[in-house]
C-alpha cells in the first residue's frame, strides 16, 4: 500500500474526479458550498447511441456549466495545488503516486464493508438488503478499504427501483459530504465487519428464469434493465409487481401475469425488441399472446 499523507482538517482547494449522472449533485453541493474546486477529472468524451455523436460525461457537462476547469487526465491532480481530492463513482484506477501527492477522499454508495466495488446499490438490491447508505471515506490504492469520515443510513422499500435508491443516495451523499468537509475531517474509524463485493452487473445476470420465486425476480426488475424472450425476441420487463399464485408452469402467460416457481409476477411495463417502452395492456394488444403460451426460452 503507498503511503497516503492525511488530508487537511479543513481543506478548501479541491479536486473532483467522477463521471455519471450520480456524481453531478455532490458536485454542485461543494461548488454552492464555497469550495475552491480547481479541477473537475473525468472520462473522455465517448460515442453513444444509434447516431454515434460524441457526448461528454454528465460531470463535464456540469463543470463546464459551473465554469470550472476540466481534464481527462488524472496526473493534472498533482499540479493545481490542490488540498484534497474529492472522488464520486469517477470509475478508473487513481494511481499511488497521485494519491502520494493528493489526498482523497470518495464518496462510496454502501454500508461498507458491505458491497465495496463497482455495483453497490444494484448488489444491496438484489440481495434483498433492508437497507443500505452511504459513507465518506478514504480513498487507498486498495479497492474500496479506507477508513470511514461519516457515514448514513438509506432504507431499501419493498417496491423501491435502483433508480429511485440512487436518487435517494446521492442527495443524502452530496449533504453528507459536504457537512463532512465543513465539520473538519477528524481521523477515519475503520471499518468493521465482513467484507462483500459488488462486481458490475453483466446484462446476462439481468434474465428473467421463471422457474425463480417472484419476490426474486420482483428485485431483478427494479435493478433496471431485465429481460426474457417472447416468440424467440427479447421482450424487457420496465415495471412488475409480485403477486400470489397457484402452482403453474414457471413462465406461462396468464393475462398480463407470468408464473414463477413460487407466485406470479405481474407485468406493468414492457418493451418489445425494437420498440419503446409501453404499458403491458398495449404489448398485449399487438402481441395478441396464445392461451398457456409462454415468457422465456
Amino acid at each position: 500500500m503507498a503511503r497516503i499523507a492525511p488530508p487537511p482538517v479543513h481543506p478548501r482547494r479541491l479536486v473532483f474526479l467522477g463521471t455519471p449522472e450520480m456524481a453531478v449533485p455532490p458536485l454542485r453541493a461543494l461548488h454552492t458550498a464555497g469550495f475552491d474546486i480547481a479541477l473537475v477529472v473525468t472520462r473522455a468524451d465517448k460515442r453513444r447511441g444509434r447516431g454515434g455523436a460524441v457526448l461528454p460525461s454528465p460531470v463535464k457537462v456540469a463543470a463546464l456549466d459551473l465554469g470550472l476547469p476540466v481534464s481527462t487526465e488524472v496526473d493534472d491532480v498533482c499540479s493545481v495545488g490542490a488540498e484534497l481530492g474529492v472522488v464520486v463513482a469517477f470509475g478508473r484506477i487513481i494511481r499511488p503516486h497521485v494519491l502520494d501527492a493528493v489526498p482523497m477522499v470518495n464518496l462510496h454508495f454502501s454500508l461498507l464493508p458491505r458491497w465495496r466495488g463497482a455495483a453497490p446499490v444494484e448488489r444491496a438490491l438484489l440481495a434483498g438488503d433492508a437497507e443500505t447508505g452511504v459513507a465518506v471515506m478514504a480513498v487507498e490504492d486498495t479497492l474500496d478499504t479506507g477508513g470511514i469520515y461519516d457515514e448514513v443510513r438509506v432504507p431499501i422499500g419493498p417496491t423501491t427501483t435502483a433508480a429511485e435508491l440512487r436518487a435517494t443516495l446521492t442527495a443524502a451523499g452530496a449533504t453528507l459530504l459536504v457537512g463532512a468537509l465543513e465539520a473538519g475531517l477528524a481521523p477515519p474509524r475503520p471499518q468493521v465487519g465482513e467484507a462483500t463485493y459488488a462486481e458490475k452487473i453483466d446484462p446476462a445476470e439481468l434474465e428473467l428464469h421463471w422457474d425463480c420465486p417472484a419476490d426474486v425476480l420482483d428485485r431483478l426488475v427494479r435493478v433496471g434493465g431485465a429481460w426474457t424472450t417472447f416468440r424467440g425476441r427479447r421482450l424487457k420487463v420496465w415495471a412488475a409487481r409480485p403477486v400470489p399464485a397457484e402452482a403453474g408452469e414457471p413462465g406461462q402467460l396468464d393475462g398480463t401475469t407470468v408464473r414463477c416457481g413460487a407466485g406470479a409476477l405481474e407485468l406493468v411495463e414492457v418493451q418489445p425488441e425494437g420498440k419503446g417502452r409501453q404499458p403491458v395492456a398495449a404489448w398485449r394488444n399487438g402481441a395478441r399472446p396464445a392461451a398457456g403460451e409462454r415468457l422465456g426460452p
